[in-house]
């Protein structure tokens, strides 16, 4: 008996420090995450958003890994060229009941790939774009090509020539609270249990609904319920989100997250990342303060390229950094060409965000613009843990003031050339005063006191 109750204590314990190592909101700040009992900021890049489905998955991760990178999205996306589909295609038509295991072979080896190298992956359930379209029309959902059930039988379309914003798919709406459509439902539960299957046993995992979603709030609801549910039959705990569509952070679509902590553990603003200077520093501020309880605030896609209409370099680059300095627990570039994916000038900017990160305690800090005076509209942006260090981001090179009284007389101050990842000679500089702050020489500077 008393072997029997030694080996339950063992298990129990071995559970509790699963747990612990599983990827979760920080318990001394909760607008971060911790991994393996450890504060972690959530850096990233990549070529694609379906990173499993890339031939060079190896050497990308490890690029990643170089320049500081700890974090990538996993869109659960087929439609590109190269990747292959979840279910089992013969003769020209898929069989839902039946897996193509070099999908899930790539999915598990990802999963290894990233967990070996302790990258944290952000998995979006539903790719939104693969159910509209020319996307819907080579889908194995779609009835004309799976043998499993007819358009007859599901009252899904055989075509859907609009944007995702339509929601005129309504296979976004088979849930029991909207149309209860149970044979569709049932090929979507058990797609989602494949992926957890997978998925849950690894802790570094996070979960995402959708992509740009426009549909009713309650598939969303329907997912992260259904998603926690087999968490907790498996004994572990998961973190869930939605990305909605709405570049508009106040829009009533976020609210749907906002209000609702019991199904979304941490939110996910990366729409915001559409707004530009000032008005998106100042949107994502105002998004915090909303925050009840404060939960993480990810942004896994920033856009920005000279290739593509969503802003150009200059306008990745600040958001990046803004998002980091505004307080956010993950920043990650967009895949080109609507982002600067893991390109070198990503990496350049990634290598430098982690020195500067490595050398100040983050997760004690926050966003505190109010420090800073003679200041422009997205002139510099200041984070700090006040009395005892404080970093500020130069988007151009200018100058500012800023208010030490709080610091000791006896600071040293050092600047970071972000463009060239390089950090200048110390000086030092005394506290207890308003001190001007002159960038070095063009271009973008963080500058960091303590």
């Amino acid at each position: 008996m008393i072997g029997l109750l030694k080996v339950v204590a063992c298990q129990a314990l071995s559970q509790i420090s699963v747990d612990k190592n599983r990827i979760q909101v920080y318990k001394e700040n909760p607008q971060y995450w911790q991994h393996k009992s450890e504060p972690v900021l959530l850096l990233g890049g990549s070529v694609e958003d379906n990173l499993f489905q890339i031939p060079n998955l190896k050497e990308h991760l490890d690029l990643l890994q170089s320049v500081g990178g700890n974090y990538v999205r996993c869109t659960m996306s087929c439609r590109d060229e190269g990747n292959v589909w979840q279910f089992n295609e013969v003769e020209g038509l898929y069989n839902l009941d039946q897996w193509n295991e070099e999908f899930w072979q790539r999915f598990n080896n990802f999963l290894r790939l990233t967990a070996e190298r302790d990258i944290i992956v952000q998995i979006e359930v539903w790719a939104t774009f693969d159910y509209y379209r020319l996307n819907w029309d080579i889908n194995p959902f779609n009835p004309k090509n799976n043998v499993n059930y007819t358009f007859e039988q599901t009252n899904l379309p055989e075509v859907v020539d609009s944007h995702p914003t339509q929601t005129k798919n309504n296979f976004f709406w088979s849930v029991p609270a909207e149309n209860n459509q149970r044979i569709v439902l049932k090929y979507q539960e058990k797609f989602v249990d494949q992926i957890l299957f997978y998925s849950l046993k690894f802790d570094h995992v996070l979960y995402c609904m959708d992509n740009e979603t426009s549909v009713t709030p309650e598939w969303g609801k329907f997912w992260a319920e259904y998603i926690q549910a087999k968490a907790n039959d498996a004994e572990v705990n998961v973190e869930t989100t939605e990305m909605w569509d709405s570049h508009n952070l106040f829009h009533t679509q976020h609210q749907n997250t906002l209000g609702h902590p019991e199904l979304y553990s941490f939110c996910d603003a990366s729409q915001n990342n559409h707004q530009r200077g000032q008005k998106h520093w100042d949107n994502a501020q105002k998004f915090r303060a909303q925050l009840n309880p404060v939960r993480p605030i990810n942004s896994v896609k920033i856009y920005g390229s000279d290739q593509y209409h969503f802003g150009d370099d200059q306008d990745g680059l600040e958001r990046f950094w803004r998002n980091v300095f505004g307080g956010m627990a993950s920043a990650r570039f967009h895949r080109p060409p609507s982002g600067l994916g893991l390109g070198p000038l990503a990496c350049r900017h990634l290598k430098s965000m982690r020195m500067l990160t490595d050398n100040i305690h983050i997760f004690s800090c926050q966003p505190n613009n109010h420090l800073l005076s003679n200041r422009r509209e997205n002139q510099a942006y200041a984070i700090t843990n006040i009395g005892k260090e404080v970093a500020v981001y130069f988007p151009k090179s200018g100058t500012i003031d800023i208010d030490l009284s709080l610091f000791d007389a006896d600071l040293t101050l050092q600047w970071l050339n972000i463009n060239q990842s390089e950090w200048l000679n110390q000086m030092s500089v005394h506290g207890g005063k308003v001190v001007a702050l002159t960038t070095p020489s063009q271009g973008h500077w963080a500058v960091l006191i303590r």
